[in-house]
């Protein structure tokens, strides 16, 4: 999953939040050196991880995309899956995407001390660019698979993938509706042992 399925999955607590954004760019143990709930949301983050890289219906998805993009397609599928999740946000949030998003910037701004440098570094740009918010468009997808793939020199080709988010557009979406229900209940049961 991707940066919005993350921070959502952390339930209420903005340091549960910030951690599970962040978390990508904490190494190893790292992690301890973080306030509690920080420490939790990277846990949590590490566990939604390892079972999403492990799901059938994930596989499947990824799998559609092997062929042309190789390991990249793993983070290229994270990305649609946010995608769907903010297409389809009122399914499961009573809060508005936009209040979110906007509650979240200004968490990140409330507690930029706590923030890793990267993520210190990102933050102007991802807010300019309102990326959480644009994750629901297929432009805005497309905007960020193409800033990831000049983050590796185009090597990755991941800017082109919006092609086949089109293309197999019905079939991802039933992918991410399955898949999330069930990463849901992982993460509410998960959460209880943190």
């Amino acid at each position: 999953m991707n940066f919005l399925a993350h921070i959502y999955l952390s339930g209420n607590n903005d340091f549960m939040k910030i951690g599970g954004f962040m978390a990508d760019g904490v190494r190893g143990k790292d992690y301890e050196h973080f306030p509690d709930d920080i420490r939790k949301g990277i846990i949590l983050h590490r566990a939604i991880d390892t079972f999403t890289d492990a799901h059938s219906v994930f596989r499947i998805s990824k799998h559609r995309l092997h062929e042309r993009y190789g390991h990249y397609s793993g983070v290229i599928i994270d990305v649609f899956y946010d995608h769907f999740l903010a297409k389809n946000w009122h399914v499961y949030s009573d809060e508005k995407l936009d209040v979110f998003v906007r509650n979240f910037y200004q968490s990140l701004e409330d507690n930029f001390d706590v923030l890793t440098p990267k993520v210190q570094n990102m933050l102007p740009h991802m807010e300019r660019g309102n990326w959480l918010w644009n994750y629901q468009f297929v432009d805005g997808i497309g905007t960020i698979l193409s800033q990831m793939d000049r983050r590796t020199k185009g090597t990755s080709k991941m800017g082109e993938s919006v092609k086949e988010l089109e293309e197999y557009y019905i079939q991802f979406e039933q992918e991410f509706t399955l898949f999330f229900k069930e990463l849901r209940e992982f993460v509410a049961e998960k959460i209880k042992t943190l």
